[in-house]
C-alpha cells in the first residue's frame, strides 16, 4: 500500500518534503564567505559587527559596533529566518543603501544551511568552532594574531620614505623596502593590537598590498614615518 501512495503522490505532482537545512554545511559556507568579516564571539567586531546574539536583534542596533550605515540603522528589521533569507539573497535589494559589500547567495538551499548554522551559533553561551577563513584571506580573518607577541623580525622601529619607496627598519636589525602602493598603514586598538610605540608589519600576499604596518593609534603615523633619502646630499 505504501508504494502505491508514493506513486500516486508522484503522479499527482505532490511536492515531497524539502531536505532539512544542515547547520554543518552552513558552517562550512560561513567559513568561506563570512568569517573574514564577521566574528561569532561576543563583542568582537571586525569589518562587520559580531554575529553573537544575532537572533532576534534589531538590524543596526549592536551598541559596540560604530560603522552601521544610516540605511541599516533606520531599517525596521529584526533578524530571523524570515529576514535573513532575503538579506543573504541580495543585501542591497532587501535594505537599499547599506554598506555590506556582499553580492548575496543565490541558492536557496545554501542560504538555508547558513541560516541554520547562524541560528545555533548566535545563541547566548554558544561557542561554535569558526571555520578557517577563505583561502587567500590573511591577517584579519577570524583568527586574528596577537600583535603584542610578534617576533623582532616583525616589529618596526623606523620607517623612511624616499621617492616612491618605504624602508622599514625592524627590531632584528634587518631592513625591508616596499613600493608605496604596496604598503598599507592601519591601526588596531584592541587587546590583540600592538603595544604603544611598537608597530608591527604583517604580510598581505602577492597581489596589491604586499604588507600592512599596524600601529596602536593614528598619532604614531607621524612619529614613525619620516621623509628623507639616506644618500641625499
Amino acid at each position: 500500500m505504501r508504494w502505491k501512495l508514493v506513486s500516486i503522490f508522484l503522479l499527482l505532482g505532490v511536492a515531497q518534503p524539502a531536505t532539512a537545512a544542515d547547520p554543518n554545511r552552513g558552517q562550512q559556507i560561513f567559513g568561506q564567505a563570512c568569517v573574514a568579516c564577521h566574528s561569532l564571539e561576543p563583542g568582537k567586531n571586525m569589518t562587520g559587527p559580531s554575529l553573537s546574539g544575532l537572533w532576534g536583534r534589531k538590524a543596526g542596533s549592536l551598541q559596540s559596533f560604530m560603522r552601521y550605515s544610516p540605511a541599516l540603522k533606520a531599517a525596521d528589521v529584526e533578524w530571523s529566518e524570515e529576514t535573513l533569507n532575503p538579506w543573504l539573497a541580495d543585501p542591497q535589494a532587501f535594505i537599499p543603501g547599506n554598506h555590506m559589500i556582499f553580492s548575496g547567495i543565490a541558492e536557496d538551499d545554501i542560504r538555508a544551511d547558513v541560516i541554520a548554522f547562524l541560528k545555533e551559533a548566535s545563541e547566548p553561551g554558544s561557542q561554535p568552532a569558526q571555520s578557517a577563513p577563505m583561502q587567500g584571506m590573511t591577517g584579519m580573518g577570524a583568527d586574528v594574531p596577537n600583535l603584542q607577541e610578534s617576533s623582532p623580525g616583525s616589529q618596526v622601529k623606523e620607517i623612511g620614505y624616499c621617492g616612491d619607496t618605504y624602508t622599514l627598519t625592524l627590531a632584528d636589525g634587518e631592513t625591508v623596502q616596499y613600493w608605496e602602493r604596496n604598503l598599507r598603514f592601519k591601526t588596531d586598538a584592541s587587546e590583540d593590537g600592538p603595544l604603544e610605540g611598537s608597530p608591527v608589519v604583517v604580510g598581505a600576499g602577492m597581489v596589491g598590498d604586499r604588507a600592512s604596518v599596524i600601529f596602536a593609534g593614528p598619532e604614531e603615523f607621524g612619529q614613525f614615518i619620516k621623509r628623507g633619502c639616506p644618500n641625499a646630499n
